[in-house]
């Protein structure tokens, strides 16, 4: 049995600073530090943050006044924010900088009066943050498909503008946004591409393994969009993926037929938890590891200042 390792995989720019902007944060003002959400979507990273002392809460109703709150990675509300302020907690963001792209890029649009159409998964914190940024009397429109498009009621000479969800599929992507510039003909696109790097790279990388590979193991939590992103592109080639979140997921029968595995890891799975299915997979069968050469990532956002 080969392995093929994708490349790029595991942890992005704006997952890194996440991570380090909460054990900064217990390091400056020691434990324990609240966390609104997980502040990215892996079982493993989350229970190693709460085992250093960091409490994730659904609401800032459950954290006491004059604490230490961080924003997720997936970013939050503007309602969020202003709870944060009302307890006068030290506040940290750690807001991936290219979904605070997004939602600048909406506050700017609502400013021109644009009716703003958001491509996303509904429910997912990313999105629900998104969506959070509306000015008042302003509803962002949420679409998940072209039916959401079809049943959308804006006058089509209005000023619209489109933006993304950054974790989505590329080409599941590109669909919906043809099926919109086809009901609405003037719609303007973000002046960059919405879907991240690390997204794009992931999912070109996994694309190139599925050319050899008889089936694929990601490394990914089941709530991690991007991580699922990655599973689905082998679906749709109808090759074999399974998400886990480590090698005691790994069930024998997937790999006892396989010449070839491809092993990949979304953008919130830490390498430790790869390198896990390697070894699993050299004691069940394995002799061979190929590095699959991929797209090169020198992409570093700092930690905010105060916490450098």
């Amino acid at each position: 049995m080969k392995i093929l390792l994708a490349n790029p995989r595991g942890f992005c720019a704006g997952v890194d600073r996440a991570i380090e902007i909460v054990e900064r944060a217990l390091s400056l003002h020691g434990k324990p530090v609240y966390v609104r959400n997980e502040v990215v979507h892996n079982k493993f990273v989350v229970n190693d943050l709460k085992a250093k002392g960091a409490i994730f809460v659904k609401e800032i109703s459950e954290v006491p006044e004059q604490q230490v709150v961080i924003f997720s990675a997936h970013g939050v509300s503007q309602m969020v924010r202003m709870q944060a302020q009302n307890i006068e907690a030290t506040i940290y963001d750690a807001t991936c900088p290219l979904v605070t792209k997004v939602h600048k890029e909406v506050a700017r649009k609502q400013k021109q009066n644009h009716q703003v159409i958001l491509i996303g998964h509904k429910g997912h914190p990313e999105v629900e943050g998104t969506l959070g940024q509306s000015s008042a009397g302003q509803q962002v429109a949420l679409v998940e498909n072209t039916a959401d498009i079809d049943q959308l009621t804006i006058a089509k000479n209005s000023d619209i503008s489109y933006t993304t969800q950054t974790t989505l599929s590329v080409d599941d992507t590109q669909h919906i946004v043809d099926h919109l510039k086809g009901k609405f003909p003037h719609i303007r696109a973000p002046k960059k591409d919405d879907i991240c790097y690390a997204t794009q790279n992931r999912q070109d990388a996994v694309k190139s393994l599925m050319r050899s590979a008889d089936v694929l193991l990601v490394l990914g939590s089941s709530n991690s969009s991007n991580s699922n992103r990655l599973r689905e592109i082998a679906d749709k080639m109808s090759i074999p993926a399974h998400l886990i979140d480590g090698a005691n997921e790994i069930e024998k029968d997937w790999i006892k037929n396989a010449n070839i595995v491809g092993v990949t890891a979304g953008a919130s799975a830490p390498e430790v938890l790869v390198q896990e299915v390697v070894n699993y997979l050299y004691d069940h069968g394995a002799d061979e590891l190929q590095e699959v050469s991929g797209a090169q990532e020198n992409v570093h956002f700092p930690v905010p200042e105060a916490l450098r």
